[in-house]
């Protein structure tokens, strides 16, 4: 092994971003990489994949492409891989992949088969790559897990008489908020190791999910996972946050 290999092995922080290769993900990375971290960027494009690699890396972040469908075992498997193989630890990981599911979501005449896809990436995603992750997040000094959800996925919000959580959503919402319970059966289970985990709400940020009808940037989005990615030890975990502070559940 090089000199040059094993002081990046050993020294410069390594986050994945899932999703990564647009919209809020590849802003997270944008923000992570200009404080000279290595930035793999997650997706399962190749071609965007790329492109967002390169587009990275001509602002001088160490970015590197890492295939990733958050659905595929073998896919998460391999990521996983690619990653020991390239820093040898992970530092933060960030699950921002997800899907809205297909228009309408109304309960009483939703497709199943939406439902499923949702909670299929939303939530099941989410929890392959981090245990998939895990084993390398725990080399780590400092680890942190990030987990990218909505403020449409609280239970308080929805049941609160005025409060503006979107459209009726069977679907998408429900799988925030089930992504929610998961992030906190991860604290507790996790709390009494290093590893910090809360779900963050990027609030409503023009992106393809929502055929960029939100009134956020996807730069304004990130700022929130950018700050639980950088938490100090001391800080939070099994929490619920957007920039302005605490998200009821």
């Amino acid at each position: 092994m090089s000199e040059h290999r094993t002081e990046r092995k050993t020294e410069r922080k390594t986050v994945l971003v899932t999703g990564a290769n647009k919209g809020i993900g590849y802003e997270i990375a944008a923000g992570l990489g200009a404080l000279g971290w290595s930035v793999g960027v997650g997706a399962r494009d190749a071609e965007r994949r790329e492109t967002a690699v390169a587009k990275l890396r001509a602002a001088g972040v160490d970015a590197f492409g890492v295939p990733l469908d958050v659905t595929d075992d073998a896919s998460v498997t391999a990521a996983a891989g690619l990653i020991e193989d390239r820093a040898g630890r992970l530092d933060v990981l960030v699950n921002n992949a997800g899907v809205t599911g297909s228009a309408p979501q109304m309960p009483t005449t939703v497709d199943v088969a939406t439902v499923r896809t949702a909670v299929e990436t939303n939530v099941i995603g989410v929890i392959r790559v981090t245990n998939a992750m895990l084993p390398l997040l725990r080399r780590s000094p400092s680890p942190r897990i990030v987990n990218v959800s909505s403020s449409v996925g609280s239970l308080t919000l929805q049941t609160t008489p005025g409060a503006e959580t979107g459209p009726i959503a069977v679907a998408y919402s429900p799988s925030k908020t089930f992504l929610n319970a998961v992030t906190v059966q991860y604290a507790k289970e996790l709390q009494d190791t290093d590893i910090l985990i809360n779900a963050a709400c990027p609030g409503y940020c023009a992106t393809d999910l929502n055929g960029f009808q939100g009134h956020r940037t996807p730069e304004q989005g990130a700022t929130v996972a950018i700050r639980l990615a950088t938490l100090p030890d001391d800080g939070p975990t099994g929490g619920f946050f957007d920039e302005d502070g605490v998200v009821p559940w």
